[in-house]
């Protein structure tokens, strides 16, 4: 029987679960596609972050306490995502007297796409843009375009750049520690280490 926490049926990652304590909210907006992926990274930053929290997105009717979070006046809202003509970037500032709140979009790059724009909330919201350091190392899916990062990788990056990076650090160990057991554990052995 599978772990009921990590999902894996042969290498349970549970002992390498970080408890992280960093106070910055983070809103997963998922994809329902994603919601019941094995590959999906958002699992181990609601699993980890204690004020990560996850709400799926729909076109037609969209959370509604999601959007009365976005509308709360001691609320920033920001949304991660890679800036465009239509909408730059803006750099990222704390407004004094307001809690950061960072919207990442749990989706495949072409899923991420299509929410922002068929979502007109989303698209007015300030978006932010992160500038990897490094490749990425999510190398679970097909298709993987140069220079984008997994939802968990997105995550560590914001963390770093909020200079959060002891707490970085412990994401990044857990996300290597899924990433390095994923093929074995599917594969139905127990990993070599």
């Amino acid at each position: 029987m599978s772990c009921p926490r990590c999902g894996f049926l042969y290498n349970c990652i549970c002992d390498a679960e970080p408890q992280l304590s960093c106070k910055v909210r983070f809103i997963l907006l998922t994809h329902p596609k994603e919601l019941n992926k094995d590959t999906n990274t958002g699992d181990l930053m609601l699993r980890t972050l204690p004020n990560c929290q996850r709400y799926t997105w729909d076109r037609v009717n969209p959370p509604s306490a999601l959007l009365e979070e976005l509308r709360a006046a001691n609320n920033q809202p920001w949304l991660l995502f890679p800036s465009d003509d239509q909408h730059p970037a803006a750099a990222y500032q704390p407004a004094e007297g307001k809690l950061p709140l960072f919207i990442l979009l749990d989706a495949t790059w072409q899923e991420a796409r299509k929410m922002v724009r068929k979502s007109p909330w989303l698209s007015q919201l300030p978006h932010l843009s992160l500038t990897p350091t490094s490749m990425s190392a999510y190398q679970l899916r097909r298709n993987q375009q140069a220079g984008n990062l997994c939802t968990c990788e997105a995550g560590i990056t914001l963390l770093n750049l909020l200079g959060e990076s002891a707490q970085a650090t412990q994401l990044s160990l857990y996300f290597q520690a899924f990433i390095d057991t994923f093929h074995a554990d599917k594969s139905g052995h127990a990993r070599q280490l």
